[in-house]
């Protein structure tokens, strides 16, 4: 059995919505805002996740169709968009396998959003936008 993971999930935020478009998505994400510092730097330019990032609440990295955490790496390979509501498909690799994985996604202000996946457990996130 699979472990819900983070990363995985956020791989909705980086396609283009007709209400959201990509480039409002692009950013640092995680559960604990209050934890951004600990979580991410910024090196060249380009935002990056710590050494220890996965220490604390973990996060999110999005470029593009491009998602990075601590463990995986996803790019977003289909999505159907329902205004504040997205259903995406991304390919995901922990660096061993590479997996489809599908996630719903709901909008609630700029800076905030909804992760839920059904499987293989149901689960539900908040994600909040960190400051860069």
């Amino acid at each position: 059995m699979k472990i819900f993971n983070p990363l995985v999930t956020l791989a909705l935020l980086v396609t283009q919505s007709a209400s959201i478009q990509a480039a409002d998505l692009n950013g640092a994400w995680t559960v604990d805002a209050s934890a951004c510092g600990q979580i991410f730097t910024k090196e060249n330019n380009r935002i990056a996740l710590k050494k220890d990032a996965d220490l604390h609440a973990g996060g999110l990295i999005v470029q593009g169709r491009e998602i990075t955490g601590t463990f995986e790496k996803c790019t977003v390979k289909s999505l159907h968009d329902d205004g504040p509501n997205m259903r995406l498909i991304a390919s995901c690799s922990d660096g061993v396998s590479i997996s489809d994985v599908a996630f719903d996604l709901t909008f609630s202000g700029e800076n905030n959003i909804t992760l839920s996946s059904k499987e293989p457990v149901p689960v539900q996130m908040m994600y909040v936008r960190c400051p860069m």
